[in-house]
């Protein structure tokens, strides 16, 4: 079974570090990168998720100023996930990004946290249906980046004309959306219908999407357009217990699901990549070789890195 070498585009926190904290230092963030590679984690995206512009670009340049100062950090931190603030503002579809910070898109906000990211931002999430003429996506498709639908509720033509603008990604399916929606129409079966135009992530801690789901999902898309990503927030690595998040109490079950205090809601994941492999390979039944492929080399192939030595597969176990 997998135990490292594991890419993780979505990690909000680690060890007790929480990466959207307005006063992180350089210690916290070097020992959370101590605790992602004990974990057998090598590469991550720090995720800066929905919060006010200026708090926003100040969270990424923080990041980007102390991974400049720690070989350790900037070997590990391979760049920046923006999710956010650019996304769909109606419960259930918002998640748990703070309604009053929610905004539509628009190329000059996007540039400033661009900017704030000095190059090092790699995947954005945002809601095409809150992106007017979808001109934020095509501004970071030019530059390179990866623009993921997520936080969305985008019709079928909506997904289209992004994917033709340039989207080519869809953050956590099955999750950032209400738990009723229409029984056929809904974001999860649109994104599924074009997963031969979209890489599709996962959280697989069995909470989030439930594995049974989770199977027929990955069976639908096809393993090779797939990745699990942990979502992972401040408490991952540390266990069950309760915990405060910026503007969020969590309580962390034994399940290590995060979860609002009246357990209404979820917020983030407390799972480790470890963690999830696992549950990819007891729960779901999968193949060493199809953990491999969902957790190390399509994150890889996403991020445009060296995978000369991935072996090519049709289709999903």
């Amino acid at each position: 079974m997998l135990t490292s070498g594991f890419i993780d585009l979505q990690v909000n926190g680690y060890g007790g570090v929480d990466f959207n904290q307005d006063d992180l230092t350089a210690e916290q963030l070097h020992a959370a990168c101590l605790r992602l590679r004990e974990g057998g984690t090598d590469t991550i995206l720090a995720t800066i998720i929905t919060e006010h512009l200026e708090k926003m670009a100040a969270r990424i340049a923080r990041i980007v100023e102390l991974r400049q100062h720690d070989p350790l950090a900037a070997k590990l931190i391979g760049g920046i996930h923006v999710e956010g603030p650019f996304i769909n503002p109606a419960d259930g579809y918002r998640g748990a990004h703070p309604a009053d910070a929610v905004r539509s898109a628009n190329v000059d906000d996007m540039k400033r946290l661009l900017d704030a990211g000095a190059g090092l931002v790699r995947i954005v999430t945002l809601a095409p249906e809150r992106d007017p003429g979808l001109a934020t996506t095509r501004m970071l498709a030019r530059q390179g980046i990866v623009v993921a639908a997520g936080h969305c509720d985008s019709t079928l033509d909506e997904l289209l004309a992004a994917i033709d603008a340039g989207l080519s990604m869809f953050t956590h399916l099955g999750n950032g959306c209400p738990m009723r929606m229409h029984r056929h129409d809904n974001i999860i079966q649109r994104a599924l219908s074009l997963a031969d135009r979209l890489r599709i992530s996962f959280i697989a801690d069995g909470a989030h999407v439930p594995f049974f789901a989770l199977r027929n999902y990955l069976r639908a898309a096809g393993i090779d357009r797939c990745i699990i990503v942990s979502d992972a927030v401040a408490p991952a690595g540390l266990g069950p217990g309760r915990y405060n998040l910026g503007r969020w109490d969590l309580h962390i079950g034994e399940d290590l699901v995060a979860r609002a205090p009246d357990r209404s809601h979820l917020i983030g994941s407390a799972i480790t990549m470890r963690q999830a492999a696992h549950n990819l390979s007891t729960s779901l039944g999968l193949s060493d070789s199809d953990v491999d492929v969902l957790c190390r080399l399509n994150p890889r192939r996403l991020l445009g890195e060296d995978s000369a030595n991935a072996p090519e597969r049709q289709g999903a176990n």
